[in-house]
């Protein structure tokens, strides 16, 4: 019998499994033909000890654990029903927690939170005795089912209750449809409700598994959470290890109801490959269904293809991470400084709570208006809890400061060609309410509302009733212009419910004479363009194009087919519509309808073409995507701002060479004129073409002429000289001698011919 090693294996079989291994690993680096997931099988030696290794410095002692998980783990389902719902503002979101426990990515050390009584503030903590809780040092960052890096392949279930209920829809934050039956629906729904089912996501390769997060279903019509559940993990997906509270399964706290998540971290980290939740109990009134995230930290893998070929990486030298109120003004601050030739903070109103509304302008004379220079604005966090575009913003102008430090002829040309302003938080309130939730425990609602409860996207006047109700009465277009559609009485009255954030912008709007301008949202992949709101008031989703139609589908267009998912075909929908068919663009209304929005009032009542940037499904991407997250969106920042100079640009004069303001711009065959600014200059956004163009004024004589837009970079210039109307000179030559102006209008008086004979 050949000699046996410490295990009771035969060292002959272990000296042949390592030569084995020894052979695939030389046949690999001689370019043999391995396959992605051969590394996989090759962890079936592994012994079950092997899912809880871990560093000795990680290690938590065995009595701390037991105090924590005594509050935080529920021993049977029965218990989890009994257990009072954990207090919301107790938890830290795991990207801020993370920061907490280890430096930042450029260096940052945060401080450790502490309660009221000194000790660490932990997850889930629901007994005030946990203050000399100890929690493991290593956070790790979501996987990526929100946002996407988990595809649907790597989604299994025990059973499904229909495809539109399967496994691919247990992600985190995924909203359904209107209806039932959809397609597409809010949750994975087991076929049948017992303790048997399970959801599992395969990571691809070794992982360290630190926690859970869960929902119930997006529904508005169901109700349907669970309640506790266990978590098993496997290095195969045949043999399971459920994790142990000493001898018995641990049993987590799920959720009491289905919006707010719930995070469960693991009080020792498990390395595997597969993951698995399995629902204990869950409401009386529903069913099995649930949305997960899972925080995992992938191990280190270098015979991995799959994932080094994949990895998205960036050069940029960036702060990468969500910035507060504080730290965004001084982030601010410190590009100001770096280039303060061509930067400038200022603000353009408060919020209800009193935080200015910061914008950041590049140009090459900041604070100036430039004669025949267009305006281009981008704004982010009208909905305080969609975060990505914020961060874009600020890592947006750092990296244009850079850049035009380093001489890149391309930012150069854009900041000496165009007055840029960055306006990153509409709504700072907002946006602190989901900071301190975190990126993972917001949902997808908190702190999307201004601290008044209102929409500031859709909370602006409907000027587009106005136009249309006098459109279908057939008024005159003098009374009723295509364009600068008044503001209604009503709306700028003190008892109007409106946000001091949207005053703001409207006065912001209104002084400076913008040409065009993206809003940055979150939660889908997609731009759209006004109209937002259906010309139909019965109904809900109606294509509703604008006169500008053309130009707007290729100002949409500009940013979609650049960025680097938008229009991938192949890609994963974000939740119940697939706008990559549609080349990552829609017109806002055939999406759905609302009155009222941003979109809608810059194009009716300013010169400026808006529409609204959808960044990504994630609303609030944990801090580790943010690299990732600026490579997608990079260059088209940078394309969709160079479009401002696409059409006709010019300036239209008096005789006398002067600058007249608000004079009309109209292009016909579109039925929305624009309007001169105060220096007589104006911008006509246009797609490539021949178009017969008319400047107009009050007391001028119009003057037309055929502008020519070719497909290069660069506005056409086309400059106009009115003369002064013969009326309008009479009128002057009147007022100037105090004398009333003759009536022109009628014929000379019949009742009194004699006298009128006599007088002469």
């Amino acid at each position: 019998m050949p000699p046996l090693g410490k295990r009771g294996y035969p060292l002959t079989h272990l000296a042949l499994t390592l030569l084995g291994v020894l052979t695939l690993l030389l046949l690999d680096g001689a370019g043999g033909l391995i396959a992605d997931d051969e590394d996989y099988y090759m962890q079936e030696l592994l012994t079950r000890e092997h899912y809880y290794r871990i560093p000795e410095e990680n290690l938590t002692p065995p009595e701390e654990l037991e105090r924590d998980w005594g509050a935080r783990i529920l021993q049977s389902p029965k218990a989890a029903e009994k257990e009072p719902k954990a207090k919301r503002e107790n938890g830290r979101h795991p990207d801020r927690a993370a920061a907490d426990a280890t430096p930042g990515k450029n260096g940052n050390n945060n401080k450790v939170p502490k309660n009221k009584k000194g000790g660490l503030k932990t997850p889930n903590s629901a007994s005030e005795g946990e203050k000399h809780y100890k929690p493991v040092k290593e956070k790790c960052p979501p996987m990526g089912l929100e946002t996407l890096k988990i595809d649907d392949f790597q989604l299994h279930a025990s059973t499904m209750r229909r495809y539109s209920l399967g496994a691919h829809r247990g992600r985190l934050n995924i909203q359904a449809g209107i209806y039932e039956d959809e397609f597409y629906e809010g949750a994975w729904c087991a076929g049948r409700n017992d303790p048997l089912q399970w959801f599992e996501v395969d990571a691809r390769r070794l992982t360290k598994f630190t926690g859970v997060i869960t929902q119930g279903r997006s529904s508005l019509w169901s109700s349907d959470w669970v309640t506790s559940y266990r978590v098993l993990v496997s290095n195969d997906s045949h043999t399971w290890v459920t994790m142990k509270n000493g001898t018995q399964d641990m049993i987590f706290r799920g959720n009491v109801e289905k919006e707010i998540p719930v995070l469960n971290e693991f009080p020792v980290p498990a390395v595997a490959r597969y993951i698995r939740v399995n629902p204990r109990s869950w409401f009386s009134g529903g069913s099995v269904c649930m949305r997960v995230e899972i925080l995992g930290c992938p191990m280190p893998d270098p015979n991995n293809y799959y994932h080094r070929r994949n990895e998205i990486t960036t050069t940029d030298n960036l702060d990468f991470r969500h910035h507060g109120y504080k730290e965004m003004r001084q982030l601010m601050k410190i590009v100001n400084e770096m280039c303060p030739n061509i930067t400038r903070i200022y603000n353009i109103g408060k919020s209800h709570n009193g935080l200015k509304l910061y914008a950041f302008e590049i140009s090459d004379n900041p604070g100036e208006h430039e004669l025949g220079e267009p305006e281009f604005r981008y704004t982010a966090g009208s909905h305080g809890n969609e975060v990505l575009g914020r961060e874009l913003l600020l890592l947006l102008m750092q990296f244009m400061c850079q850049e035009y430090l380093s001489g890149n002829p391309r930012v150069r040309r854009l900041v000496e060609e165009t007055r840029i302003h960055l306006l990153p938080s509409i709504n700072p309130d907002g946006y602190e309410v989901a900071f301190e939730a975190g990126s993972e425990l917001g949902g997808w609602s908190l702190g999307r509302w201004s601290q008044d409860g209102l929409d500031i996207h859709h909370n602006f006047p409907d000027l587009n009733s106005i136009l249309w109700e006098a459109e279908a009465k057939k008024l005159s277009p003098r009374k009723v212009l295509n364009h600068h559609v008044p503001i209604p009485e009503w709306y700028q009255s003190k008892n109007a419910t409106v946000a001091m954030e949207t005053r703001a912008l409207i006065t912001w709007m209104e002084k400076i004479p913008f040409v065009l301008g993206g809003n940055l949202q979150g939660g889908e992949l997609v731009v759209t363009f006004p109209f937002d709101k259906t010309r139909s008031v019965d109904k809900t989703r109606e294509p509703t194009p604008t006169p500008d139609d053309h130009v707007f589908r290729w100002l949409a267009f500009s940013y979609a087919s650049t960025h680097r998912l938008m229009t991938d075909a192949s890609r994963r929908v974000c939740h119940t519509v697939d706008f990559a068919k549609e080349d990552g663009t829609a017109n806002g209304a055939s999406w759905h309808t609302a009155a009222g929005s941003m979109n809608d009032f810059s194009y009716l009542h300013t010169n400026c073409f808006e529409l609204s940037v959808f960044v990504g499904c994630d609303k609030f991407p944990h801090e580790s995507e943010l690299p990732h997250e600026w490579e997608n969106n990079r260059e088209s920042l940078l394309v969709f701002m160079e479009q401002v100079h696409r059409g006709i640009k010019g300036v239209v004069r008096d005789s006398q060479g002067r600058g007249i303001a608000n004079a009309v711009i109209s292009v016909e065959g579109i039925n929305h004129d624009i309007r001169t600014v105060s220096d007589g200059d104006y911008w006509r956004l246009l797609n490539p073409g021949e178009y017969k163009v008319t400047a107009k004024a009050e007391g001028y004589v119009p003057s037309s002429k055929v502008c020519e837009v070719g497909y290069e970079m660069g506005a056409t210039r086309c400059d106009f000289v009115i003369a002064r109307s013969n009326l309008s000179r009479i009128r002057e030559i009147m007022e100037k001698y105090r004398k009333q102006p003759v009536n022109l209008s009628g014929r000379p008086s019949l009742r009194h011919p004699r006298r009128n004979h006599r007088g002469t």
